[in-house]
């Protein structure tokens, strides 16, 4: 197996050479990444030195990169920053106790598009519904989407579901809130749903039938498919684009460093939602923006509900996944913008003791809900018990001022690749 090697001068040469010939590869050549304790001056390592693990891959084409190096030269945070370099160039990562292999990405035989996310909760699914929304004015587009809660079998769905549909489904046994049953309801353009277990720290899952979904995707015969990730999985598909999002609630380190590295090395646009006054999301700002290739435009959003009918002058009771420090400013944009009483705010769709004690002793006309997690089998049916409306809500994606033109950089990237 053909190799680079990874070296460091806390290693003497002679100790680094014996290494080389002693294990399994064939080492095309080697980065000295630092460290110099060890170094005189003039080492020979037998093979070349190449000056940066892209340019060793980009001329040496090995099956592995083989890291021998150590503490103190890669500190946890520097070599999995390393790994992600290597993975995003397709080429695995090996060390003396790990193993790293580049997620497994299938290709598509139409335009494509991947959206996926730094984790979970930080509007992935608005992300990619924002962009079927926009690519649908003039294209049939297909949006793939996979789920923890999604069927055996890949699923197509052309008609939006309405509540009383979701409802019945949720009856039925069946998860109701899936991101394919979400997105075919509030964007209203065919989907394909797929579903996913496990998921690796690059982004890899463990099994999924997505690859059997995206098959389905071009029966329909689209213009362009919409591969939708799941949390911090990636679409197992080498899409023609990509676009990731950041939440900016994470932590930055968490954001842009460990192996989510690897993912903003992927992004052709990066989406920074939840990036409202406040919440810290200028430091996550410049640590994606230190990470991305250059070049790589990066758009800071916010996230606004909106209601898919008029709650104008109703009481309401608004359910969603949204952190507590984004409560008050989802209420007020409620009541400033669509003109309803806001009664309560509850963050809890993905809790249902939480949810459930929310709800306990409320009263509204209107029970507005995000279509996630336990939105349909517990707040759905609570509604329908006490004779209230259900009415669902998608989130909007909203750059805020100043930001790149986000509807521009899409269509531009489909344009692209079209």
């Amino acid at each position: 197996m053909r190799a680079v090697a990874i070296v460091d001068g806390e290693h003497y040469v002679a100790v680094v050479r014996h290494a080389l010939a002693e294990l399994p590869y064939e080492f095309a050549a080697a980065v000295l990444i630092g460290g110099q304790e060890k170094l005189r001056g003039g080492e020979d390592y037998g093979i070349p030195l190449v000056a940066d693990v892209e340019s060793a891959i980009t001329s040496h084409a090995p099956d592995v990169v083989v890291d021998l190096s150590d503490e103190p030269v890669l500190g946890p945070a520097e070599r999995l920053a390393l790994a992600s370099r290597v993975l995003a160039l397709g080429v695995p990562y090996v060390g003396a106790d790990f193993r790293f292999e580049p997620p497994e990405r299938v290709p598509v035989a139409t335009l494509s598009i991947a959206v996926a996310g730094t984790g979970k909760r930080v509007g992935k699914t608005a992300v990619t519904g924002h962009v079927a929304r926009l690519l649908a004015r003039d294209r049939n587009v297909v949006v793939v989407a996979m789920g923890r809660g999604g069927p055996p079998e890949p699923e197509v769905v052309t008609v939006s579901p309405t509540v009383e549909s979701l409802v019945e489904l949720s009856r039925s046994g069946r998860h109701a809130a899936s991101d394919h049953l979400e997105t075919a309801a509030l964007v209203g353009v065919a989907t394909v749903g797929c579903r996913r277990c496990g998921g690796g720290l690059a982004g890899a899952v463990a099994t999924s039938n997505v690859a059997q979904g995206a098959r389905v995707a071009l029966e329909l015969e689209p213009d362009v498919v919409v591969f939708d990730g799941s949390g911090a999985a990636l679409p197992p598909v080498a899409a023609d684009s990509t676009v990731v999002v950041v939440g900016g609630h994470q932590d930055p380190r968490v954001a842009a460093g460990y192996l989510n590295t690897y993912r903003l090395l992927l992004a052709d646009v990066v989406v920074l939602t939840m990036a409202d006054f406040g919440t810290g999301w200028e430091s996550v700002l410049r640590a994606v923006k230190s990470t991305v290739h250059p070049g790589v435009p990066v758009v800071a959003t916010t996230l606004r509900p909106r209601p898919f009918v008029d709650v104008r002058g109703r009481t309401i009771a608004y359910f969603c996944a949204a952190p507590p420090e984004a409560h008050a400013r989802i209420r007020a944009h409620l009541e400033d913008q669509h003109g309803a009483e806001v009664v309560s705010v509850s963050g809890n769709l993905a809790n249902r003791t939480a949810l459930r004690d929310d709800l306990a002793d409320l009263s509204a006309e209107v029970y507005l809900v995000e279509l996630k997690a336990a939105a349909i089998d517990v707040v759905a049916e609570a509604a329908l018990a006490r004779g209230a409306e259900v009415v669902l809500a998608s989130n909007d994606v909203l750059p805020l001022p100043g930001q790149p033109g986000l509807d521009e950089i899409l269509l531009g990237m489909a344009k692209f690749h079209s």
